[in-house]
Parts: C-alpha cells; structure tokens; sequence
C-alpha cells in the first residue's frame, strides 16, 4: 500500500529503507486514485515511535491512504518538539469541518487517572462525539479503547494489581465478523496497561460484540453492528523492541515492573526479544481498512448521515 505523508516526515526514510512504498505529496497529487483518508489522533508520548508503528501497520493493502496526524490542543507535549508537532500535525479546530474515511485514537500514558481528570479530556470527548458524523469507522487503541467505551457507553475501567505487560494469547470468539478474517484460533498480541474493561460491562451492552479475548489479559477486541466504533485493548502496531524500551526505562527510574511475559527468550533482557504478533496485527489493520473503511465508503465522500450513521 502507498503511504502518503509529508516528505520530510523522519518516519519516511525509515519506512523505505523497510521497502513499505510511501509517497510524498507532490507524487500523490498525480496519482488518479481516491486515496482513503486517515485521521490519527496520537496521544502516545513518543510520537515519532506511534507514528511509525502505525504507519508501517497501514501499509499491508492495495490501498492508497493519505494520513493526516492530529494532537490535542489542550496538553503540552514533554516528550515530542513543538516544532515536530507545529510541522506535522493538525489541532481538531484545523480538521473539524472535515470528514475522514477512518480515524485512530491511540493509547495514552493516563490510564491511572479518572478520565474527567486528564487534562484534554474535554477535547477527546470532543473529537469522539464528532467522529459520530465525520467518520466512517474509528479504531481506538489501548487508552483510546477505554476511553471510548466509557464515553460512547458508560463502562468503566478498573485498577489492576500490577500492570499487565507483555505478549499474551488470545482466542477468537466469533469468525463470521469480517475483522478477525483470516486470523488462526489463537494469536498473540502485547498489552502494556494499569487498567483493564471487564467483559461482564461489556456485556451488559446488547450492541457490542466481543471478537477475541485473553484469559490472562482479558478482553482484546470489541465492535459495534456495523464496525463504525472499534476497540482494541492491546497494542497490535508495537514493535519488536517496543516493551524492551518500556521495561528498561521503568527499571531505570526505579518503578516496580515485572519481566514482559512470553517476550525475552529464556526471560533473559539481555537476549534479542520474541516477536510473536506481526501477521495478526497486520491482518488486524488490513481488514479494518479494507471491510470498514474502503468498502463503506463511496468515491466522493458525502459526509451524508445515509454514509456515515445516525
């Protein structure tokens, strides 16, 4: 899949040097394609490391996808530069009048915080109201997942006595619904989270659907009918050194973190990590752009609440 981005985007030398075809403004312009237009909101402290997971997880179809990165006005990033964001992002009063085929709400390092307390909360909820009639299907991550079952639901999260982190195997639940296509009974996929969602509140909402689940981590993937609002609990777009940075940085700051299960070989750190979830993870994004964004959504996008939904 051709990825469009801004030229000068540091994640594009990366991505090309991967052999994923990204293409810059200036070649899509000639391209006669209706390009799939992606919003991702990143909420992700290390920006340029989300930006880079996700981009390389878009790039698994035939499809074109032209991306447009989003932060959040009302918190200051301490991890990004002002003029990373400042060059390659867009504030939600930039975009709002707009209408995107898909959008990405990324995790967020406030999970041990009641939502109402997080500082651009008020805007996220902004954002997630509007994606009610600006866009076709919403994929929401980690953070973004509980975040977005609280808010579109009303379920709450729950502490965790210790964090899950690691790679855990899931199981799929239910193989006639088009996003877990293809995948194998069982998968692998890492969790790095203080908080879960329950299955019993979820189940107490007769419109959602629980695709696949972890009897060590819980529930993973949740849909609406029609796959306009999808929740993801994990991080299928990580890398394989992902969790080693996490693990290492919290031993370093002297935080309580146990070893990521199923990840280091012989749970040696020192050792070159397993990487376990790639396919699914690439199947994960590939179907959601294909079954719930591409195919429902027309050539000229008509943001009509005939497209988009009630």
């Amino acid at each position: 899949m051709p990825i469009k981005i801004q030229g000068d985007l540091p994640a594009k030398e990366i991505l090309e040097k991967e052999n994923i075809f990204v293409m810059d403004e200036n070649r899509a312009a000639h391209q006669d394609i209706r390009p799939i237009d992606i919003a991702i909101l990143n909420l992700m402290p290390l920006k340029e490391d989300a930006e880079l997971q996700l981009l390389r997880s878009l790039s698994n179809t035939p499809l074109q996808v032209d991306v447009t990165f989003l932060a959040v006005s009302s918190h200051e990033s301490k991890n990004t530069s002002q003029s990373h964001l400042n060059k390659f992002y867009l504030t939600f009063e930039d975009v709002k009048y707009r209408s995107f085929d898909g959008m990405i709400i990324t995790g967020a390092p406030v999970e041990q915080m009641p939502y109402e307390n997080v500082d651009y909360w008020k805007e996220v909820c902004r954002i997630m109201e509007w994606t009610k009639t600006h866009v076709t299907s919403t994929l929401h991550l980690c953070w973004g997942a509980q975040a977005g079952l609280y808010y579109h639901y009303g379920i709450p999260k729950h502490d965790l006595e210790k964090k899950k982190f690691g790679i855990f195997r899931h199981h799929v639940m239910n193989r006639k619904i088009p996003l877990v296509r293809g995948f194998d009974d069982y998968f692998y996929a890492p969790h790095s989270r203080h908080t879960e969602v329950r299955r019993e509140d979820i189940e107490k909402i007769p419109e959602l659907t629980i695709l696949a689940e972890s009897d060590e981590a819980g529930v993973f993937l949740v849909t609406d009918p029609e796959g306009k609002k999808i929740f993801v609990m994990g991080h299928p777009e990580y890398d394989r050194l992902t969790l080693d940075a996490e693990y290492k940085r919290d031993k370093e700051k002297g935080l309580p973190i146990d070893l990521p299960v199923n990840y280091y070989p012989d749970d040696d750190c020192t050792k070159r990590p397993y990487l376990l979830w790639r396919s699914h993870g690439n199947i994960l994004y590939a179907n959601w752009l294909n079954y719930y964004v591409y195919q429902q959504t027309p050539y000229d996008f008509i943001n009509t609440a005939e497209i988009i939904g009630k």
